[in-house]
């Protein structure tokens, strides 16, 4: 409320006279929110669970920003996160966290057979769906060839990938595209990334989940990314560091 308050249509607090309620209440009178008094059996209705804390917030329909709005800055180097039929929505929202905390500079959604920001999403995000910049296109495959000719890395994850994602060079502007929960990326999707990475397993079990997956190679990016901030803060540049090897694709 503290960061938006336009963004919510009200508020409806549980009756009562609970100090908590109450000074929620004068917040959203100081934040001109409307407020609703309703019964703790009113509340548990709508939150369908009993942990509903005494008051629930109705948000208005968020406008998602288009793929040009998503890239337009170009006074920084892109990290973008692209999910291509994530159906969960704690998986979503677990990656929308981790996007948040990485530092991505925005994340790819298609519109269709894939999960939406529900309020599921936002409290499996922990608050990250008001942070993050989220992009909803409707062919995710023309989306991704669109970014190609932004000259952004189309990079895949994949546990038939050929590379391991530790030795990817992520200091540039890349797009990291996850597949769905069992599935994958789809085949379309795969043969459109220009590189496709895979992360090593040690067990039987082959993949790891995709929102874990996720949180391994945007922290590694994103460790990478820091990493050459603070040796060009230090003074070394690419003319005293170590060259990068040149990446070859292998999508078009």
């Amino acid at each position: 409320m503290r960061l938006r308050p336009a963004d919510l249509d009200h508020v409806a607090l549980q009756s009562g006279q609970n100090p908590r309620i109450a000074a929620l209440a004068e917040l959203c009178r100081a934040n001109k929110v409307r407020t609703t008094i309703v019964s703790r059996d009113e509340l548990t209705r709508m939150t369908r669970t009993e942990t509903h804390g005494g008051a629930v917030a109705f948000v208005k329909e968020r406008k998602t920003l288009t793929l040009e709005d998503l890239i337009a800055p170009r006074s920084h180097k892109h990290m973008l996160l692209a999910l291509d039929g994530v159906e969960d929505p704690h998986n979503l929202g677990a990656l929308l966290r981790t996007a948040d905390g990485a530092g991505a500079s925005g994340v790819v959604l298609p519109e269709r057979r894939a999960a939406g920001i529900t309020g599921t999403v936002a409290k499996a995000a922990a608050g990250a769906t008001e942070h993050v910049r989220v992009a909803k296109v409707t062919n995710l495959v023309r989306s991704l060839e669109q970014l190609k000719r932004e000259n952004i890395w189309i990079i895949g994850l994949d546990e038939r990938g050929t590379q391991v994602y530790s030795d990817f060079d992520f200091c540039g502007d890349f797009c990291l595209v996850l597949g769905r929960e069992g599935a994958g990326l789809h085949d379309l999707t795969r043969k459109t990334c220009d590189f496709l990475l895979r992360i090593p397993m040690a067990g039987a079990v082959p993949s790891l989940n995709v929102s874990v997956a996720g949180a391994v190679v945007l922290y590694e990016a994103a460790r990478q990314r820091r990493t050459a901030m603070d040796e060009q803060g230090n003074g070394k540049n690419k003319s005293t560091a170590k060259p990068s090897k040149p990446q070859r694709g292998l999508g078009s």
